[in-house]
């Protein structure tokens, strides 16, 4: 006879590799994953030449790099793994933010490009207004001799 959880019932947070509520938030979880992917890549980069310069003995600066750079490379992703996929606070949090995200009312491109409209002439406006009154002082400041011509 199989056992049943009641409907109350605590549900047991993921232990060792395995991915806590591996069907919810893919969407957050993917989209986390390829922003620290990008960011990391560029610390990759960086810790690449950084590495570079330095010089242990007998050992050669491509080998003193590379190792570095993978070894940043593979903390980042042992972090992006536990806080992404594990940790269950960090994914009750992506769940909740996807879950969130989809009951947005979003905006439809009508209404996007006829604000956007509207802020661009606003600041067109703005800023003929804003030239006028600067050329009206520099007019007045050199009747009054408060500028140079």
């Amino acid at each position: 006879m199989a056992e049943t959880t009641p409907i109350n019932a605590e549900v047991e947070p993921s232990r060792g590799l395995s991915v806590y509520k591996a069907g919810q938030g893919f969407y957050t979880r993917m989209g986390t994953v390829i922003f620290v992917a990008l960011v990391g890549m560029l610390g990759i980069l960086w810790a690449w030449e950084y590495f570079k310069g330095i010089r242990i003995a007998g050992v050669n600066e491509l080998y003193v790099a590379a190792g570095g750079a993978i070894l940043l490379g593979g903390v980042i992703t042992a972090f992006t793994y536990f806080y992404v996929f594990v940790k269950p606070r960090t994914v009750d949090f992506l769940i909740a933010t996807e879950g969130e995200m989809k009951k947005v009312n979003w905006s439809t491109r009508r209404e996007v490009i006829g604000s956007t409209t509207a802020v661009i002439m606003t600041a067109v406006v703005l800023t003929v207004f804003c030239y006028v009154i600067d050329i009206g002082f520099v007019a007045l400041f050199r009747v009054m001799r408060v500028l140079d011509s």
